[in-house]
């Protein structure tokens, strides 16, 4: 039914974007005509009525004309937000057949160190954040990548939860926000450059000479022309004293004035964009205090913080004349560069304190927003119970990034505190997977996103993982140290802080048999008396024997396969116990290896 409705809403906003841009393509005809036929009235008006006539009536044309192209320029505007609302609509039918590669899945967020980012997707090709982010600019992938990979408090996950709870059901609302962000063509490294700028101490606003330069120069320009004309000075010596006293003075500013344009620059258009989203956000009303503390950020003043970086990205536009050959001639006239840049630090001075914040209200928005649509195609998901101490306790878990129709759920109870669950299975049965349900599952809570679960409790906790122990070659380590390193790292954590939650897969995979059995058990014997909890997986079925003389802190759970005839059948399901079957060598027969 999801799918449907964004099926219809695809295709009508797609119509209705062709009929913009008919209206636009047939305006465009009208345009040229109107102008035409100006130049051939204003001709007429000159040769009859005279040049006052004349004009005045050009004065009228082009006001009226200017008007008439930037409602026109409007209709184009609409045409391209309509496309992106349509674009929008057939993303979220990719999402929802989870045909997600196209999408950006956050790759420049992956982090080998990150205590659990690697080993549960959380980042690259068929990731969560591929699947789940909505984000279109780079300070809301920022965002909603800390999110991913960084705890907060239980009141912070409660308010994210009610936010996300109120998005879910402003469909039209949270799309048109997004449709502009496809819009805005940020980079983080234009961001921090305005941030830099924030920084940056005025060159212009303290200085009472460089202002009434502003003033003097067009004076001058206009006195010594007349000087020269009236006198009738050779023109290179006239040319020479009309710019003498602009041009010394744009030398002496242009390092300064350079400064502040390559740190302003590329933010224009950028602007432009973050202004009609937080737009959006202004002409909304919420319920949920959350986003009504984030939209408090954008109207808390007397102006609203949309048109004040509408302004912002208005006045470096203007500076970036600059960029056109003919700017030299308006430099010289009126200083043009130091009058933007006057603007630019009156600006600063005035919205220094609040840009920042209006950044962050605006990526924390994107954030919520993709955990809203998320909710919104997953209405089976749903919210966990989050409390500050406890045990974890999850009713029909699943795997987020796997369809419904090829999930396997299964329930998970267990203490948070000094207590280890040993996973036995064969190849192929389903650990580590298990694993990442768990895990994954784990990080949507901290997130305050709704999990794949039918009830899920759980405390505040931080999840370590060692699954995907990888050799470092530009630091000559193998894949065994480096798993050593890993585990390190965990157990400082496990006995440095509270409510570590760690999943481990295959531990000591890189060494012999007895080795891998004897630090085994030491390891998960040295994490229980440091009050550890968490998941371990392993084909060592003998470690199942540690759970008789455990006193409860270790339980044997096991994921099986039934073997009939040459087919192996598994149906993914935990259940109590060590794991009894056995596949490798029939896995070994089917790849066509003769096993004696």
């Amino acid at each position: 039914m999801t799918k449907d409705l964004y099926k219809k809403r695809e295709e009508n906003f797609a119509k209705l974007a062709a009929t913009l841009e008919a209206k636009h393509l047939r305006f465009s005809v009208i345009r040229l005509i109107c102008f035409m036929a100006a130049i051939g009235l204003a001709i007429y008006i000159f040769s009859n009525w005279g040049a006052w006539a004349g004009i005045l009536f050009c004065l009228f044309f082009l006001l009226a004309f200017a008007k008439f192209v930037f409602w026109h320029q409007g209709i184009k505007r609409e045409q391209q937000h309509h496309e992106f609302l349509a674009k929008t609509n057939e993303n979220e039918i990719k999402y929802l057949n989870y045909e997600t590669v196209e999408f950006d899945g956050g790759k420049n967020f992956i982090n080998t160190a990150h205590p659990y980012s690697v080993d549960l997707d959380i980042f690259g090709d068929y990731s969560v954040f591929q699947y789940s982010s909505r984000c279109a600019t780079a300070i809301g992938k920022e965002t909603f990548a800390r999110f991913l990979q960084e705890g907060t408090t239980v009141e912070e996950i409660y308010q994210r939860q009610e936010a996300v709870k109120e998005l879910k059901d402003k469909l039209d609302w949270r799309q048109h926000f997004q449709a502009y962000g496809m819009a805005a063509a940020d980079d983080i490294r234009y961001v921090d450059a305005l941030r830099s700028w924030l920084d940056d101490p005025p060159f212009m606003l303290n200085n009472s000479g460089l202002k009434l330069m502003l003033w003097l120069v067009p004076l001058w320009v206009i006195a010594t022309i007349y000087i020269c004309v009236h006198f009738s000075l050779p023109f290179f010596f006239g040319l020479l004293l009309v710019v003498s006293l602009p041009a010394f003075i744009l030398k002496k500013t242009v390092e300064q004035v350079n400064e502040t344009h390559n740190r302003t620059t590329h933010a224009e258009k950028m602007l432009a964009y973050y202004a009609g989203m937080i737009a959006t956000v202004e002409a909304e009303d919420f319920d949920a205090p959350k986003l009504k503390m984030l939209r408090s950020q954008f109207i808390a003043d007397v102006h609203n913080a949309s048109a004040s970086i509408k302004r912002l990205s208005y006045i470096i536009a203007q500076l970036n004349l600059r960029y056109n050959a003919f700017a030299i001639l308006i430099n010289l006239f009126c200083l043009w560069d130091l009058q933007w840049v006057l603007r630019l630090e009156r600006w600063k001075e005035k919205e220094r304190e609040h840009l920042p914040n209006w950044f962050d209200s605006l990526a924390e928005m994107e954030a919520l927003v993709s955990m809203a649509t998320l909710y919104y195609n997953n209405p089976d998901w749903n919210f966990p119970e989050v409390v500050a101490e406890g045990n974890f306790e999850a009713v029909t878990l699943g795997h987020p990034l796997l369809a419904a129709d090829k999930r396997v759920c299964n329930d998970l109870a267990m203490p948070t505190h000094g207590h280890i669950k040993l996973i036995t299975g064969s190849n192929m049965a389903g650990k580590s997977t298990f694993l990442r349900t768990v895990g994954l599952n784990i990080v949507l809570a901290m997130s305050g996103s709704a999990v794949c679960a039918k009830q899920m409790k759980t405390p505040l906790l931080r999840v370590y993982t060692s699954m995907r122990t990888q050799d470092a070659l530009h630091e000559s380590t193998s894949s065994f140290y480096a798993e050593l390193k890993r585990l390190k790292v965990i157990i400082e954590a496990v006995e440095n802080g509270d409510n570590i939650f760690f999943l481990l897969d295959e531990i000591l995979k890189g060494t012999n048999s007895r080795d891998r059995h004897t630090g085994s058990k030491a390891l998960i014997s040295q994490l229980i008396k440091s009050r550890g909890a968490g998941l371990i997986a392993t084909h060592d079925l003998e470690l199942g024997k540690l759970e008789a003389k455990s006193a409860g802190t270790v339980e044997n759970l096991c994921l099986e396969v039934a073997v009939k005839g040459s087919e192996l059948i598994f149906d993914y399901k935990v259940k109590k116990g060590v794991s009894q079957s056995f596949n490798a060598t029939h896995l070994m027969k089917n790849m066509g290896i003769r096993i004696e």
